[in-house]
């Protein structure tokens, strides 16, 4: 389970997504340098060329080459869904997984267009195939939105097939396949005014995205209003009629209880990761990064290359996996921890829009060095 979603705004493209997996799996931020060009490349399952790679901020699950979803130093973002479809991943062999994909598509692209270019050519040269998931042999088809400061494309995928639609003012995507005949580009085995849905898999019930889409999409509906404490509280949803310190309901036929912020170990379901990026035009993006459940975290501002290094520490993902832990064993707690970690991040975005006004590297990379302290200070004093 994963919820992506952008919105166009006055100065670009706001971008974010929650990435859902095993509950136990760590997934920590990092910073990837530029890579040359020249050799074979070794991702999850295959051997490819390496054609070299941009410079990127990425999110990866701690078992994976692959990352959830992440920005590149040209302001490129990426993040894919897992969607059901027609094509039994089982019946094919190991080759690109989703995450291997975004993790290209980001150290290969200059621009949104870029992305749809390198993602749908490696999607069609390579496949998809093999596990993407540590605890089962789980295989599955990717549905990937990519986005640049002027736009971006949605990609839902089968097997080697593809289709992509532009986009207008903004999109959100969930676990199901949405286009519909509105695509406006895709691969050779599409006819034209064919029915991208044809390739759903039926037998999986969409209401498990439906209702987490109907909460995104809210927060992309107004456009250029929308800011990235919108697209937080977003984030932090446990459904749109529960209040904000209360847990998600049991689940239900309806697809209630899968909410955007997932709590659902017993689908081995949970929010590990969660990112908002600002794709602006004529400057550096910019990023905010959680570690585990936005409920249970903080969302600390990063200005690529200058990233707070303990969130690559995967020992900080487990601080805050014990701390949605406790909070799921007693969720009346989750008021005390909102409570706690609220001053903290308002204060961390505070420091950070003046570091980033300044426009000075030295100021940026100081805010980084000192951006986790506070976060320390906090989940101490909630004995994690």
């Amino acid at each position: 389970m994963c919820d992506t979603l952008c919105v166009r705004t006055d100065n670009g493209m706001l971008f974010a997504k929650n990435s859902d997996r095993h509950p136990d799996e760590a997934q920590i931020v990092e910073w990837h340098d530029r890579r040359e060009s020249g050799g074979r490349l070794r991702t999850q399952y295959l051997d490819i060329d390496d054609r070299g790679a941009h410079a990127f901020l990425g999110s990866r699950p701690t078992w994976l080459w692959g990352v959830e979803h992440g920005v590149n130093e040209h302001g490129v973002a990426v993040g894919n869904e897992k969607i059901w479809t027609v094509d039994n991943p089982r019946q094919r062999p190991e080759a690109l997984l989703g995450m291997d994909l975004v993790r290209l598509t980001l150290e290969r692209s200059r621009s949104a267009y870029d992305a749809l270019m390198h993602l749908t050519g490696l999607l069609e040269r390579h496949g998809q195939g093999g596990s993407g998931e540590p605890h089962r042999d789980e295989p599955y088809d990717s549905s990937f939105l990519v986005a640049d400061s002027g736009g971006g494309f949605v990609v839902e995928t089968s097997n080697r097939t593809w289709a992509a639609r532009q986009i207008d003012h903004g999109a959100a995507l969930s676990n199901r396949v949405s286009l519909g005949t509105d695509w406006t580009r895709a691969s050779d085995d599409v006819a034209p005014d064919t029915d991208f849905d044809n390739y759903r898999w039926k037998r999986m019930p969409t209401a498990v995205a439906d209702g987490r889409l109907a909460v995104t999409s809210a927060v992309v509906a107004p456009g250029a209003v929308t800011t990235p404490t919108d697209l937080a509280r977003t984030l932090r949803s446990h459904g749109a009629e529960r209040p904000r310190d209360a847990l998600p309901d049991a689940l239900g036929a309806d697809g209630r209880g899968f909410t955007v912020c997932m709590h659902r170990p017993e689908t081995q379901s949970q929010t590990t990761a969660s990112m908002i990026a600002e794709l602006r035009d004529n400057a550096p993006a910019r990023a905010w990064v959680s570690l585990g459940n936005p409920c249970a975290s903080v969302y600390v501002p990063c200005f690529a290359p200058a990233v707070a290094p303990e969130l690559s520490d995967e020992a900080q993902w487990c601080r805050f996996a014990r701390l949605r832990d406790g909070i799921e064993a007693a969720p009346a707690r989750l008021a005390e921890v909102r409570a706690e970690l609220e001053p903290v991040e308002t204060e961390l975005w505070v420091r950070a829009d003046r570091a980033f006004v300044t426009g000075e590297r030295s100021a940026l990379d100081t805010f980084a060095r000192t951006a986790f302290a506070p976060v320390d200070a906090a989940l101490l004093r909630l004995g994690v």
